[in-house]
């Protein structure tokens, strides 16, 4: 009856600090609101005994992504209207970055799904411990998916960076 009570007062606080995470007009204070979605999400973890995705939500979430998206907050000053060129911009660099972007997805998808020669699928662990499977898991099984998470929070700050520092 305990858990049931705790994870309906979580899920509500949940879906509350979402909804003030969209409808705040402070940005600040919505990056607020996120971080408080998190420790919540995180408490829900610990209800369902997962100790670790807890630790880590924490860690990763409310620790790094939160800071990240306050340095973007804080260090962007757009101003409505203002336009930037830069004349010595080479935009063919970006195009052949995004061509080894593009090259690097091809590869791990084809890694990913036994496309390679003499392909196994990796056991799981026998018997090891939850961070063994859940890092087994992370991966062998989710591989692309963490490429695809990794490589947009790589293009998100790069974003943030350039967006910060007119000057590049």
């Amino acid at each position: 009856m305990g858990q049931i009570v705790a994870f309906y007062t979580l899920a509500a606080l949940i879906l509350g600090f979402a909804v003030m995470v969209v409808t705040t007009r402070n940005t600040v204070h919505s990056v607020l609101f996120l971080v408080a979605n998190f420790l919540c999400v995180a408490m829900l973890y610990v209800t369902l005994r997962a100790e670790f995705l807890a630790v880590i939500q924490v860690l990763v979430y409310a620790g790094g992504i939160v800071v990240l998206y306050l340095f973007v907050v804080m260090l962007v000053n757009l101003k409505r209207g203002q336009t930037h060129s830069d004349p010595n911009r080479n935009n063919w660099l970006g195009l052949i970055l995004a061509g080894a972007v593009l090259a690097e997805f091809v590869m791990i998808t084809l890694y990913t799904f036994g496309l390679r020669p003499g392909a196994e699928t990796a056991a799981a662990p026998p018997g090891g411990s939850n961070v063994a499977m859940v890092g087994h898991s992370l991966y062998v099984d989710y591989l692309v998916p963490f490429e695809v998470a990794s490589i947009l929070l790589l293009v998100a700050m790069i974003g943030a960076i350039v967006l910060a520092k007119r000057e590049l």
